[in-house]
C-alpha cells in the first residue's frame, strides 16, 4: 500500500498542538490511511496498556487494526535487533536499548516528525533518554524512540502491615527503611516481596545505588559514555546492602525462582509488607487491594536530600524496515495527545502520559495509589533526579549479567566487590572495550 507522506502530519496537527489545550484524534489524525491497514506490534508480555490503546485507536479509526505478538522482556532485548532486521520487520517494537540498533541502522529516525509535529513542546528530559548521538552515546543526538507511559519506580506497601510495624509515614532515610524491614521480620511478616528469577532484585539494588553513588555517573554508565565504570565503591556498597537483606531473610526464600506474576499474586494476597516496582502496576494493585496499598519514593541516605528514582519511558521504536512508519508515528503521537488515550495510560498504569506540557493529566480518585504515583512524578520533576534503569545499559547486560550475579548475591554465594567487577566485565566485553 502507499504510505502518506510525513509532511501531511504538519498541516493536520500543528493547529491542534499549539491552538488548544486538548487534541482530538478525529481532527488531528487525518494522516491515518483511509485504506485498511494492519499495524504489526512486537511487545512485552504481562503489560496490557498497548493492547488497550490499540483497541481504542481502532474504535476511533476502524480501518486500522493491530496484529500484536508478545515475548518476555529478556527475549525481546536479545531478539529485538534480529526481528527488526528481518524482511518482515514489525511496525513497532518494545525495546529499551537503543544504541546498538540505532548505530546498525535498524531504527527509524524520528527527527523529521519531531520538527513537524512540534514535539519541542514536550518534556525534553524524557525525550533525551531516547536520543542517540553519532558517537553512540545516549542523551543527545537524533530521536529514535517514544514512550508509551512515562514510568516512575519506588516502593509499594501494604498499609495494614506497615501500620502494624509502626510505619505512620514513609521512611525519610535508608536507615529508617532498614528499621522497618527489621520490625517486619520480628513480627513474622515477609519484609520484601521481590521476584528474582530473571533479576528483579535489580529494582531494590538500583534504589540503593541511586542514593550511594553520583546519579550522573550512573547515567554516564547507562549511556555508555567513555570511561564510565560500574566497578565503583557505591556499586559495591549497594551490593553489600542487598547481600545483607538476603542474609537477614528480607527477601522470599524462593526469590531466585520467583517470577514476576507470582510476586504480584503474593503481594496482592497480603504476603509482603513492601515491594519494589513501578507505577505500571497501579491499576492492578488498586483493583486488588483498594485503599490498603500505598506508594513512596525510595528514601535518600540523608533526610532532606533530593529523591533519586528510576524513571523512564516504556520505550517503543519504529524499525527502519517497518511497512507503515507514518501510520505508526501517528499512533504514537495520538497516544501522547488524545484525551481518551491519556486517560487509558493513567487509569491502566498510574504513569504520566507525557506529551505537550499544557495538556492536563487526567483526574484520578483522591487517596488512590494512582494519586500517589502521579505525585511521585511531580516530586521528581520539581526537586528530584530521574535516572534510567541500569538494566537498559546494553542489550545483554540484564539477562547475561545482572540476572546471574544478583541470584548469586542474594544467595550469599558472591562477594559484593566481585559482583560490581563482574557487571563491569560483562559490560566491557559486550561493548568491546
Amino acid at each position: 500500500m502507499t504510505r502518506p507522506a510525513p509532511q501531511i502530519l504538519l498541516a493536520v496537527l500543528a493547529a491542534a498542538l499549539f491552538g488548544t489545550s486538548s487534541v482530538q484524534a478525529q481532527d488531528a489524525l487525518t494522516c491515518v490511511p483511509t485504506d485498511p491497514v494492519t499495524l504489526d506490534l512486537y511487545l512485552e508480555t504481562g503489560f496490557d496498556l498497548p493492547d488497550r490503546l490499540a483497541a481504542e485507536f481502532t474504535q476511533q479509526f476502524p480501518n486500522v487494526t493491530f496484529d500484536i505478538r508478545k515475548d518476555q522482556f529478556q527475549v525481546i532485548t536479545e531478539n529485538g535487533p534480529r526481528v527488526m532486521a528481518s524482511e518482515n520487520a514489525p511496525d513497532l517494537v518494545r525495546i529499551p536499548q537503543l544504541v546498538g540498533p540505532a548505530q546498525d541502522g535498524l531504527l527509524l529516525n524520528l527527527d523529521p516528525y519531531y520538527d513537524e509535529l512540534g514535539w519541542s513542546g514536550w518534556s525534553q528530559s524524557l525525550l533525551d533518554q531516547m536520543r542517540v548521538g553519532a558517537d553512540g552515546i545516549r542523551g543527545a543526538g537524533s530521536l529514535y524512540g517514544l514512550g508509551i507511559g512515562y514510568n516512575v519506580t519506588g516502593v509499594f506497601y501494604n498499609k495494614e502491615q506497615a501500620a502494624a510495624i509502626g510505619m505512620d509515614v514513609p521512611p525519610a532515610t535508608i536507615a529508617e527503611f532498614d528499621a522497618l524491614l527489621a520490625a517486619a521480620a520480628e513480627a513474622g511478616l515477609q519484609p520484601i516481596m521481590q521476584f528474582n528469577d530473571i533479576g528483579g532484585i535489580a529494582f531494590p539494588y538500583q534504589a540503593l545505588l541511586n542514593q550511594y553513588g553520583d546519579p550522573a555517573a550512573v547515567a554516564d554508565w547507562i549511556y555508555q559514555r567513555p570511561g564510565a565504570s560500574f566497578d565503583t565503591p557505591a556499586a559495591t556498597r549497594a551490593a553489600e546492602h542487598i547481600a545483607a537483606w538476603g542474609a537477614a531473610g528480607y527477601f522470599p526464600p524462593d526469590a531466585n525462582a520467583l517470577d514476576y506474576t507470582s510476586m504480584m499474586g503474593r503481594f496482592t494476597a497480603g504476603d509482603g509488607v513492601f515491594m519494589f516496582n513501578g507505577d505500571w502496576e497501579s491499576a492492578n494493585l488498586d483493583t486488588a487491594m483498594g485503599e490498603n496499598v500505598g506508594f513512596f519514593l525510595f528514601p535518600p541516605e540523608t533526610a532532606g536530600d533530593p529523591f533519586v528514582a528510576m524513571s523512564a519511558p516504556g520505550t517503543y521504536v519504529v524499525p527502519a524496515r517497518a511497512e507503515n512508519p507514518d501510520a505508526m508515528v501517528c499512533f504514537l503521537h495520538w497516544v501522547h495527545t488524545d484525551e481518551a488515550a491519556r486517560r487509558i495510560i493513567v487509569e491502566t498504569t498510574g504513569a504520566a502520559p507525557g506529551g505537550p506540557a499544557d495538556l492536563p493529566i487526567p483526574a484520578v480518585p483522591a487517596g488512590s495509589v494512582y494519586e500517589q504515583t502521579l505525585e511521585a512524578h511531580r516530586t521528581l520533576a520539581a526537586s528530584g533526579v530521574a535516572i534510567d534503569f541500569i538494566a537498559n545499559a546494553t542489550p545483554g547486560i540484564y539477562a547475561g549479567a545482572f540476572r546471574p550475579e544478583l541470584q548469586l548475591l542474594v544467595a550469599g554465594r558472591s562477594d559484593p566487590a566481585a559482583f560490581a567487577a563482574a557487571i563491569q566485565g560483562a559490560y566491557a566485553r559486550e561493548l568491546g572495550r
